[in-house]
């Protein structure tokens, strides 16, 4: 669904503080994959969804979208987000505070209904009701409150909802529970599973979670500098345990380590 080919992202080329961030990526998105991505800070995870989103230029490869190969690689940010959503550590940034809920979720439903014009009306806000009721955060009778008046965990939940009624193409989710408490951290976990199923989306999840990590999705993508150590799925992936995980990562590393000794003598 998502083909990237030989990606390569170079922070301050040329200088002193140059930083090859992403090096030779290769990475295949199928439909309704659900992928985890760990790896520790400064290993590239969201310089990768830079890419893909379209915020940072890349140096060099391509970037693919659909089964006919069309090439996104230079397609501004905007553009992609006709297709690519992406939710943030912030609950504060995937909503307009000062706004009312029910103008919040026109601004998504002009986005996923492309072509159509539409206005608010009863029958809208009966839409969107019964949309909020799958929150079960009583949202649905707060249409004409502002979002800014929200818990963080409300607006983070909206915020999902509302990416997922756009339809994207693809989800990236750069540590979405990360900033919320324990409770609705779950909360938004439990719904970001249910819309996965429900709705079949391709998704993929940064976290720092190493059980979410393996929990949840289909395949596993582990990062270190740049590169993509490991990419595991199906069967594999379900029979991971953690002592696994961290024991596969060390060997890797080690593994990387003597390479990158090995040429420099």
């Amino acid at each position: 669904m998502i083909t990237i080919q030989d990606l390569n992202v170079i922070f301050n080329k040329g200088t002193p503080d140059e930083n090859h961030a992403l090096k030779n990526i290769n990475l295949k998105i199928n439909r309704g994959d659900f992928i985890t991505v760990i790896g520790s800070n400064g290993a590239g995870k969201s310089t990768l969804y830079n890419a893909i989103a379209g915020t940072i230029p890349v140096e060099s490869g391509h970037i693919y979208l659909d089964e006919e190969k069309k090439e996104i690689t230079k397609d501004k940010e905007y553009q992609r987000a006709k297709y690519i959503g992406r939710i943030f550590q912030n609950p504060l940034l995937g909503t307009a505070g000062k706004m009312s809920l029910e103008d919040n979720m026109m601004i998504c439903s002009k986005k996923g209904w492309k072509g159509i014009k539409i206005s608010l009306t009863n029958k809208k806000r009966q839409y969107f009701r019964e949309e909020l009721k799958v929150l079960n955060m009583d949202l649905e009778n707060r249409l004409q409150d502002n979002v800014s008046q929200f818990s963080g965990g409300q607006r983070q939940a909206l915020t999902l909802l509302m990416a997922v009624m756009s339809r994207p193409a693809l989800l990236l989710l750069d540590e979405h529970t990360a900033a919320l408490d324990p409770t609705n951290a779950d909360k938004i976990m439990a719904l970001t599973r249910k819309f996965a199923e429900e709705y079949n989306l391709t998704v993929m999840m940064i976290t720092h979670n190493m059980q979410h990590a393996l929990d949840y999705g289909n395949r596993l993508l582990m990062m270190d500098k740049g590169k993509i150590l490991f990419d595991i799925a199906g069967r594999e992936k379900a029979k991971l345990s953690m002592e696994d995980l961290v024991e596969k990562f060390r060997s890797l590393k080690t593994n990387l380590m003597e390479n990158d000794q090995a040429r420099l003598m």
